[in-house]
């Protein structure tokens, strides 16, 4: 390949990433009134840099071939930092390997672009073999923190076996999201751990965590919901008792399992929590997004639960490497009231809905709880009949 036919191949791929990285996006009409989905992913595979997939040395990489591959750009923490609205994607490469990086936009919805390097994770004395699924607390303290799941292959697995995990919460922190110092592993004794999230206030002078207990790297065994708890320290953190605050509950969308999502968001009226729950279906298992309300003096009692799911799949978001899911791990709240929610979907790709702190406690007081029967859900439809037809 001579040397116009590289250039060529480069100034094509360069135009059309940047086309995409460039182009807006379109807020689509919203029949619930709850929330806004919007046209167009904000984050896909697409949208790594060339920098990080390409060789761009013509003797080297003659024919202009990608280098490094990338498979997903998903479930992302959010934060808004300097102005900017900030994601710390979860990217997976062609080998499997999840990594975090920053991904930035000026209004939250479209425009995102990735800092120049990928996020360098220091390691523990016991190196991990994947980390994922980040959350980002900017907490009272002074510092971001990091919780996000560490996996490593299973001590104990027998010969043979290339397949077995541990799970547990990795923790770092940062003050510019640059730098990081990697923390301890939370210790916890309710067994393996997904799903961990800091709670950006201290609770009773102690760092208060969301975490879900579970029996194995996928099944939840005993492990009952959402669980609540307090450590002294996050340098050392350990939280000796989880109390369960949202249980997983028999013909639900969080029959099988459920976990938080993003930090809450605080309100007048209390704390917005988002949380995604699972349940088995004949074509797999069915990830979707539920909210709840808790208390102000107390984030581990629920005091609002909407019925159902916030938020499923629908149309392409159905489609990709574990399909039929939508997973969260990240939100931002302005100033102004608006709320912006990431949300990826199938593993694949991420996106975002829009709404307001105001839409959503509304949502959360208004809307009818789950009476968990058939006929307890018909005489809501029938209550909110009766009730229209003297209008």
């Amino acid at each position: 390949m001579n040397q116009n036919r590289f250039q060529e191949r480069k100034n094509a791929i360069r135009k059309e990433h940047e086309a995409l990285l460039s182009r807006s996006n379109e807020e689509l009409f919203s029949t619930n009134g709850i929330f806004n989905r919007y046209k167009y992913p904000v984050l896909t595979r697409d949208h790594f840099p060339m920098e990080w997939r390409y060789d761009f040395n013509p003797e080297t990489n003659p024919f202009f071939m990608e280098r490094i591959g990338f498979n997903a750009a998903f479930n992302a923490g959010a934060i808004k930092w300097k102005g900017k609205y900030l994601l710390a994607v979860r990217g997976e490469g062609n080998d499997r390997k999840s990594f975090f990086a920053i991904a930035e936009s000026p209004n939250g919805v479209d425009n995102f672009r990735f800092w120049d390097r990928p996020l360098t994770m220091p390691e523990t004395e016991d190196p991990d073999t994947n980390v994922y699924d980040i959350r980002l607390t900017e907490h009272e303290d002074g510092f971001i923190y990091g919780i996000f799941c560490t996996e490593r292959k299973d001590p104990d697995a027998p010969d043979g076996d290339t397949s077995s995990a541990v799970a547990a919460a990795g923790m770092a922190r940062t003050k510019d999201l640059v730098e990081w110092e990697r923390l301890p592993d939370l210790i916890t004794y309710g067994g393996q751990q997904r799903n961990v999230v800091l709670h950006p206030e201290f609770i009773k002078g102690k760092y208060a965590f969301y975490t879900r207990p579970q029996d194995g790297f996928i099944e939840t065994g005993k492990g009952g919901g959402i669980a609540f708890g307090l450590s002294e320290s996050m340098v050392d953190s350990e939280v000796k008792e989880e109390q369960i605050m949202d249980a997983k509950t028999y013909h639900t969308i969080y029959e099988l399992k459920n976990g938080q999502g993003p930090a809450p968001i605080k309100t007048e009226k209390g704390w917005l929590n988002l949380a995604h729950g699972v349940r088995n279906c004949a074509a797999g298992l069915r990830y979707t997004l539920y909210m709840f309300m808790t208390a102000l003096d107390d984030p581990s009692k629920v005091i609002h639960k909407p019925s159902g799911l916030f938020m499923g799949p629908l149309s392409q978001e159905r489609v990709g490497d574990v399909s039929n899911v939508l997973f969260t791990n990240g939100w931002i709240a302005d100033d102004d009231g608006r709320v912006f929610i990431y949300y990826a979907s199938s593993d694949t790709r991420m996106h975002v809905a829009t709404s307001t702190i105001h839409q959503l406690v509304d949502y959360c007081i208004n809307t009818p709880e789950d009476k968990l029967r058939s006929a307890a859900s018909v005489q809501a439809i029938n209550e909110l009949i009766d009730k229209n037809k003297t209008l």
